[in-house]
């Protein structure tokens, strides 16, 4: 039986308390149409969605859809939620806010939804992960991927010969020889913390369990015991980036990759368009962080950066999953794959962007993970973390109060895992 846990989901009881009638999808009496509301987080997508929605409606007599895409949109769902004003599908994101709204009960059930037989079972596996506990059912339909790992500027690694490294050692190797050359190697851009992130998602995936978080909470193991080879080869990438780089932020990196100041950059490929918006012309290439002393060993770091979910309040699942077969349709993807350089969740062939191109093996053997950050509570600033371990370098003190920082963030959901454990 599903669980309904109100106690820890961003003051929402008062979605589980309530039993009024919810708002779903409804006929519109002057059409005669059933009505379908979407409310999608990617602003930066609108356009396609509006495509999408305008190619819909062109295409279907009985459903009339209606995509939304917000600024801040999961504040405003959030907000939505409270008043019980719900759209019928979501837009959001693979991260600790669908953990929330899992647990929270206002989701579908959508594991009826034949479309889930097409999804990689690498990216069900990762929503699946995303549960606080084990939940009965499926409630998300993975969309769209993003891949983090290292870009690297293909024209001057073709002219100087270097070729993309499949171990760490030879990663290192690659680094003095950029720099022996009197080039330099990474840019950070760690002025943002948020960009901390980047690439220690990139290493943790390779060199931590893919489940670390959930280990943790069940009380089998803790950071100070699975991140130290993380932490350490954070601070080693330190000695082949720019100098101070904690005083240039993501777009001063963005600027300076897309110049040729460095020959790699630790970054996603969500970046790309930022970094062409200075040089259309760059060849930018992508390959795995290779974290370990084994190509085998190495991981894509990969999360869903899109999903559907379908909430509870619907009326009509039936007209929900029609949107949703139209959203998955072979072109629907492939239209937004060419606009944002996204990396597709479904099982099929798709033509990437050139720049994820040495990264398809990876994608196409599912050797995926998701980014750890995805199961840190916002309130424990990892990000922040990370950046003053870098500038303290202290491995000890700061997987210590990695460690203490966890348990006092977590503790409600540490506290339901020992629950579900013990059955109750």
């Amino acid at each position: 039986m599903r669980r309904k846990r109100a106690a820890i989901v961003l003051g929402m009881s008062c979605i589980l308390m309530a039993s009024a009638v919810l708002q779903g999808c409804q006929q519109n009496p002057k059409s005669g149409k059933v009505e379908i509301e979407l409310v999608q987080y990617k602003p930066e997508a609108v356009d396609i969605f509006e495509q999408l929605e305008k190619e819909f409606n062109e295409t279907h007599d009985d459903i009339h859809l209606k995509i939304s895409s917000p600024n801040d949109a999961t504040t405003i769902l959030k907000t939505r939620f409270i008043r019980e004003d719900y759209p019928d599908i979501i837009g959001i994101g693979g991260d600790i806010n669908y953990s929330y709204f899992v647990d929270s009960g206002i989701l579908a059930d959508i594991s009826d939804y034949e479309g889930l037989g097409e999804v990689k079972p690498a990216y069900l596996d990762i929503i699946e992960g995303l549960e606080f506990v084990p939940t009965e059912g499926t409630y998300g339909l993975p969309y769209v991927a993003n891949a983090a790992g290292v870009l690297y500027n293909k024209d001057m690694f073709a002219e100087h010969g270097w070729e993309i490294p499949q171990t760490w050692d030879e990663f290192i190797s690659l680094c003095e020889e950029i720099q022996n050359e009197g080039i330099q190697p990474l840019y950070f851009g760690y002025k943002d913390t948020w960009t901390c992130l980047a690439p220690w998602n990139a290493l943790a995936v390779g060199l931590a369990p893919s489940d670390v978080c959930q280990q943790v909470n069940k009380g089998e193991t803790t950071f100070s015991k699975e991140y130290p080879q993380v932490a350490e080869k954070m601070l080693e990438l330190l000695n082949y980036g720019e100098d101070g780089p904690f005083g240039y932020g993501y777009n001063d990196a963005c600027t300076a990759f897309a110049n040729g100041e460095s020959a790699m950059y630790t970054i996603g490929s969500y970046a790309i368009p930022q970094i062409k918006s200075v040089n259309p012309d760059m060849n930018i290439g992508s390959f795995v962080m290779p974290a370990n002393d084994s190509e085998e060993d190495n991981v894509l770091n990969s999360g869903v950066d899109l999903q559907f979910c379908v909430m509870d309040a619907c009326e009509n699942k039936e007209a929900a999953y029609e949107v949703l077969d139209f959203l998955m349709d072979h072109d629907s993807i492939q239209l937004y794959l060419d606009a944002q350089n996204a990396v597709p969740c479904k099982d099929e062939d798709f033509a990437l962007a050139p720049e994820l191109e040495d990264m398809k093996p990876y994608i196409q053997d599912n050797r995926m993970a998701d980014y750890q950050d995805h199961y840190y509570p916002s309130e424990m600033a990892v990000d922040a973390q990370i950046q003053t371990f870098l500038i303290n370098q202290d491995v000890d003190a700061f997987l210590k109060k990695f460690d203490k920082d966890w348990i006092r963030y977590n503790r409600d959901i540490i506290r339901m895992m020992e629950d579900y454990e013990a059955g109750k």
